[in-house]
C-alpha cells in the first residue's frame, strides 16, 4: 500500500503530496522535512529506493522533479517505479511535456490524475488512454459549467 506520494523540485519544494494514511500536520512537515532531504542527497547513480521509518521510499527524478512514493516493506518496488512511470506518462500526454510550471500553475489538474491513477494508496487505473478520456471529460465539464450551460449538478441545460 501507499503512504504518500510527493513530487518535489531539487531545491526541496514540494508540488504536489498526496497522503494515504493519516499523519497530522506536524507529522506531516516533519515527513516532508525528512524525505526531501533523504532523495536530494543522494548521488544520481544510486538506487531509487530508500529505506524509512519502516517504509521503502521509491523515486525516480524527471527533469527538474522527484516523484516520490513511501510504500509497505512488503512492495515491490520495480511495480512503484512503475507506477511513478505510468503517472508521468500521463502528465507527459496532458501537458505535452510536463514541467514543473504546469504542476503550480496547473496543480488541481495534477491531483484530478493522480486521484484518477491512485485510488486509497492503490494503484486504480492502468489505462493511459482511459484516464486521458475521463480528464478530458472533466475539462469539457469545467468549460461548460464556465459559460453556463450546465446546472450545478452536472446536468447540460435545456436551450
Amino acid at each position: 500500500m501507499i503512504h504518500f506520494a510527493l513530487l518535489f523540485s531539487r531545491q526541496g519544494k514540494v508540488r504536489l503530496s498526496k497522503y494515504y494514511v493519516p499523519y497530522s500536520q506536524k507529522e506531516r512537515g516533519k515527513l516532508v522535512k525528512e524525505v526531501t532531504g533523504s532523495i536530494l542527497q543522494r548521488h544520481a547513480k544510486l538506487c531509487n529506493v530508500v529505506e524509512h521509518r519502516g517504509l521503502k521510499l521509491v523515486y525516480k527524478r524527471y527533469a527538474s522533479l522527484y516523484f516520490a512514493l513511501a510504500v509497505d516493506d512488503g512492495e515491490n518496488e520495480l511495480i512503484v517505479l512503475e507506477m511513478i512511470q505510468h503517472y508521468v506518462e500521463i502528465l507527459d500526454r496532458y501537458f505535452g511535456s510536463v514541467c514543473e510550471l504546469d504542476l503550480i500553475y496547473n496543480f488541481h489538474k495534477a491531483y484530478f490524475i493522480l486521484d484518477e491513477v491512485l485510488v486509497a494508496g492503490e494503484l486504480q487505473e492502468t489505462s493511459k488512454k482511459l484516464i486521458a478520456k475521463l480528464v478530458s471529460e472533466q475539462d469539457q465539464l469545467v468549460e461548460a459549467a464556465k459559460m453556463g450551460t450546465v446546472d450545478k449538478d452536472g446536468t447540460p441545460l435545456p436551450n
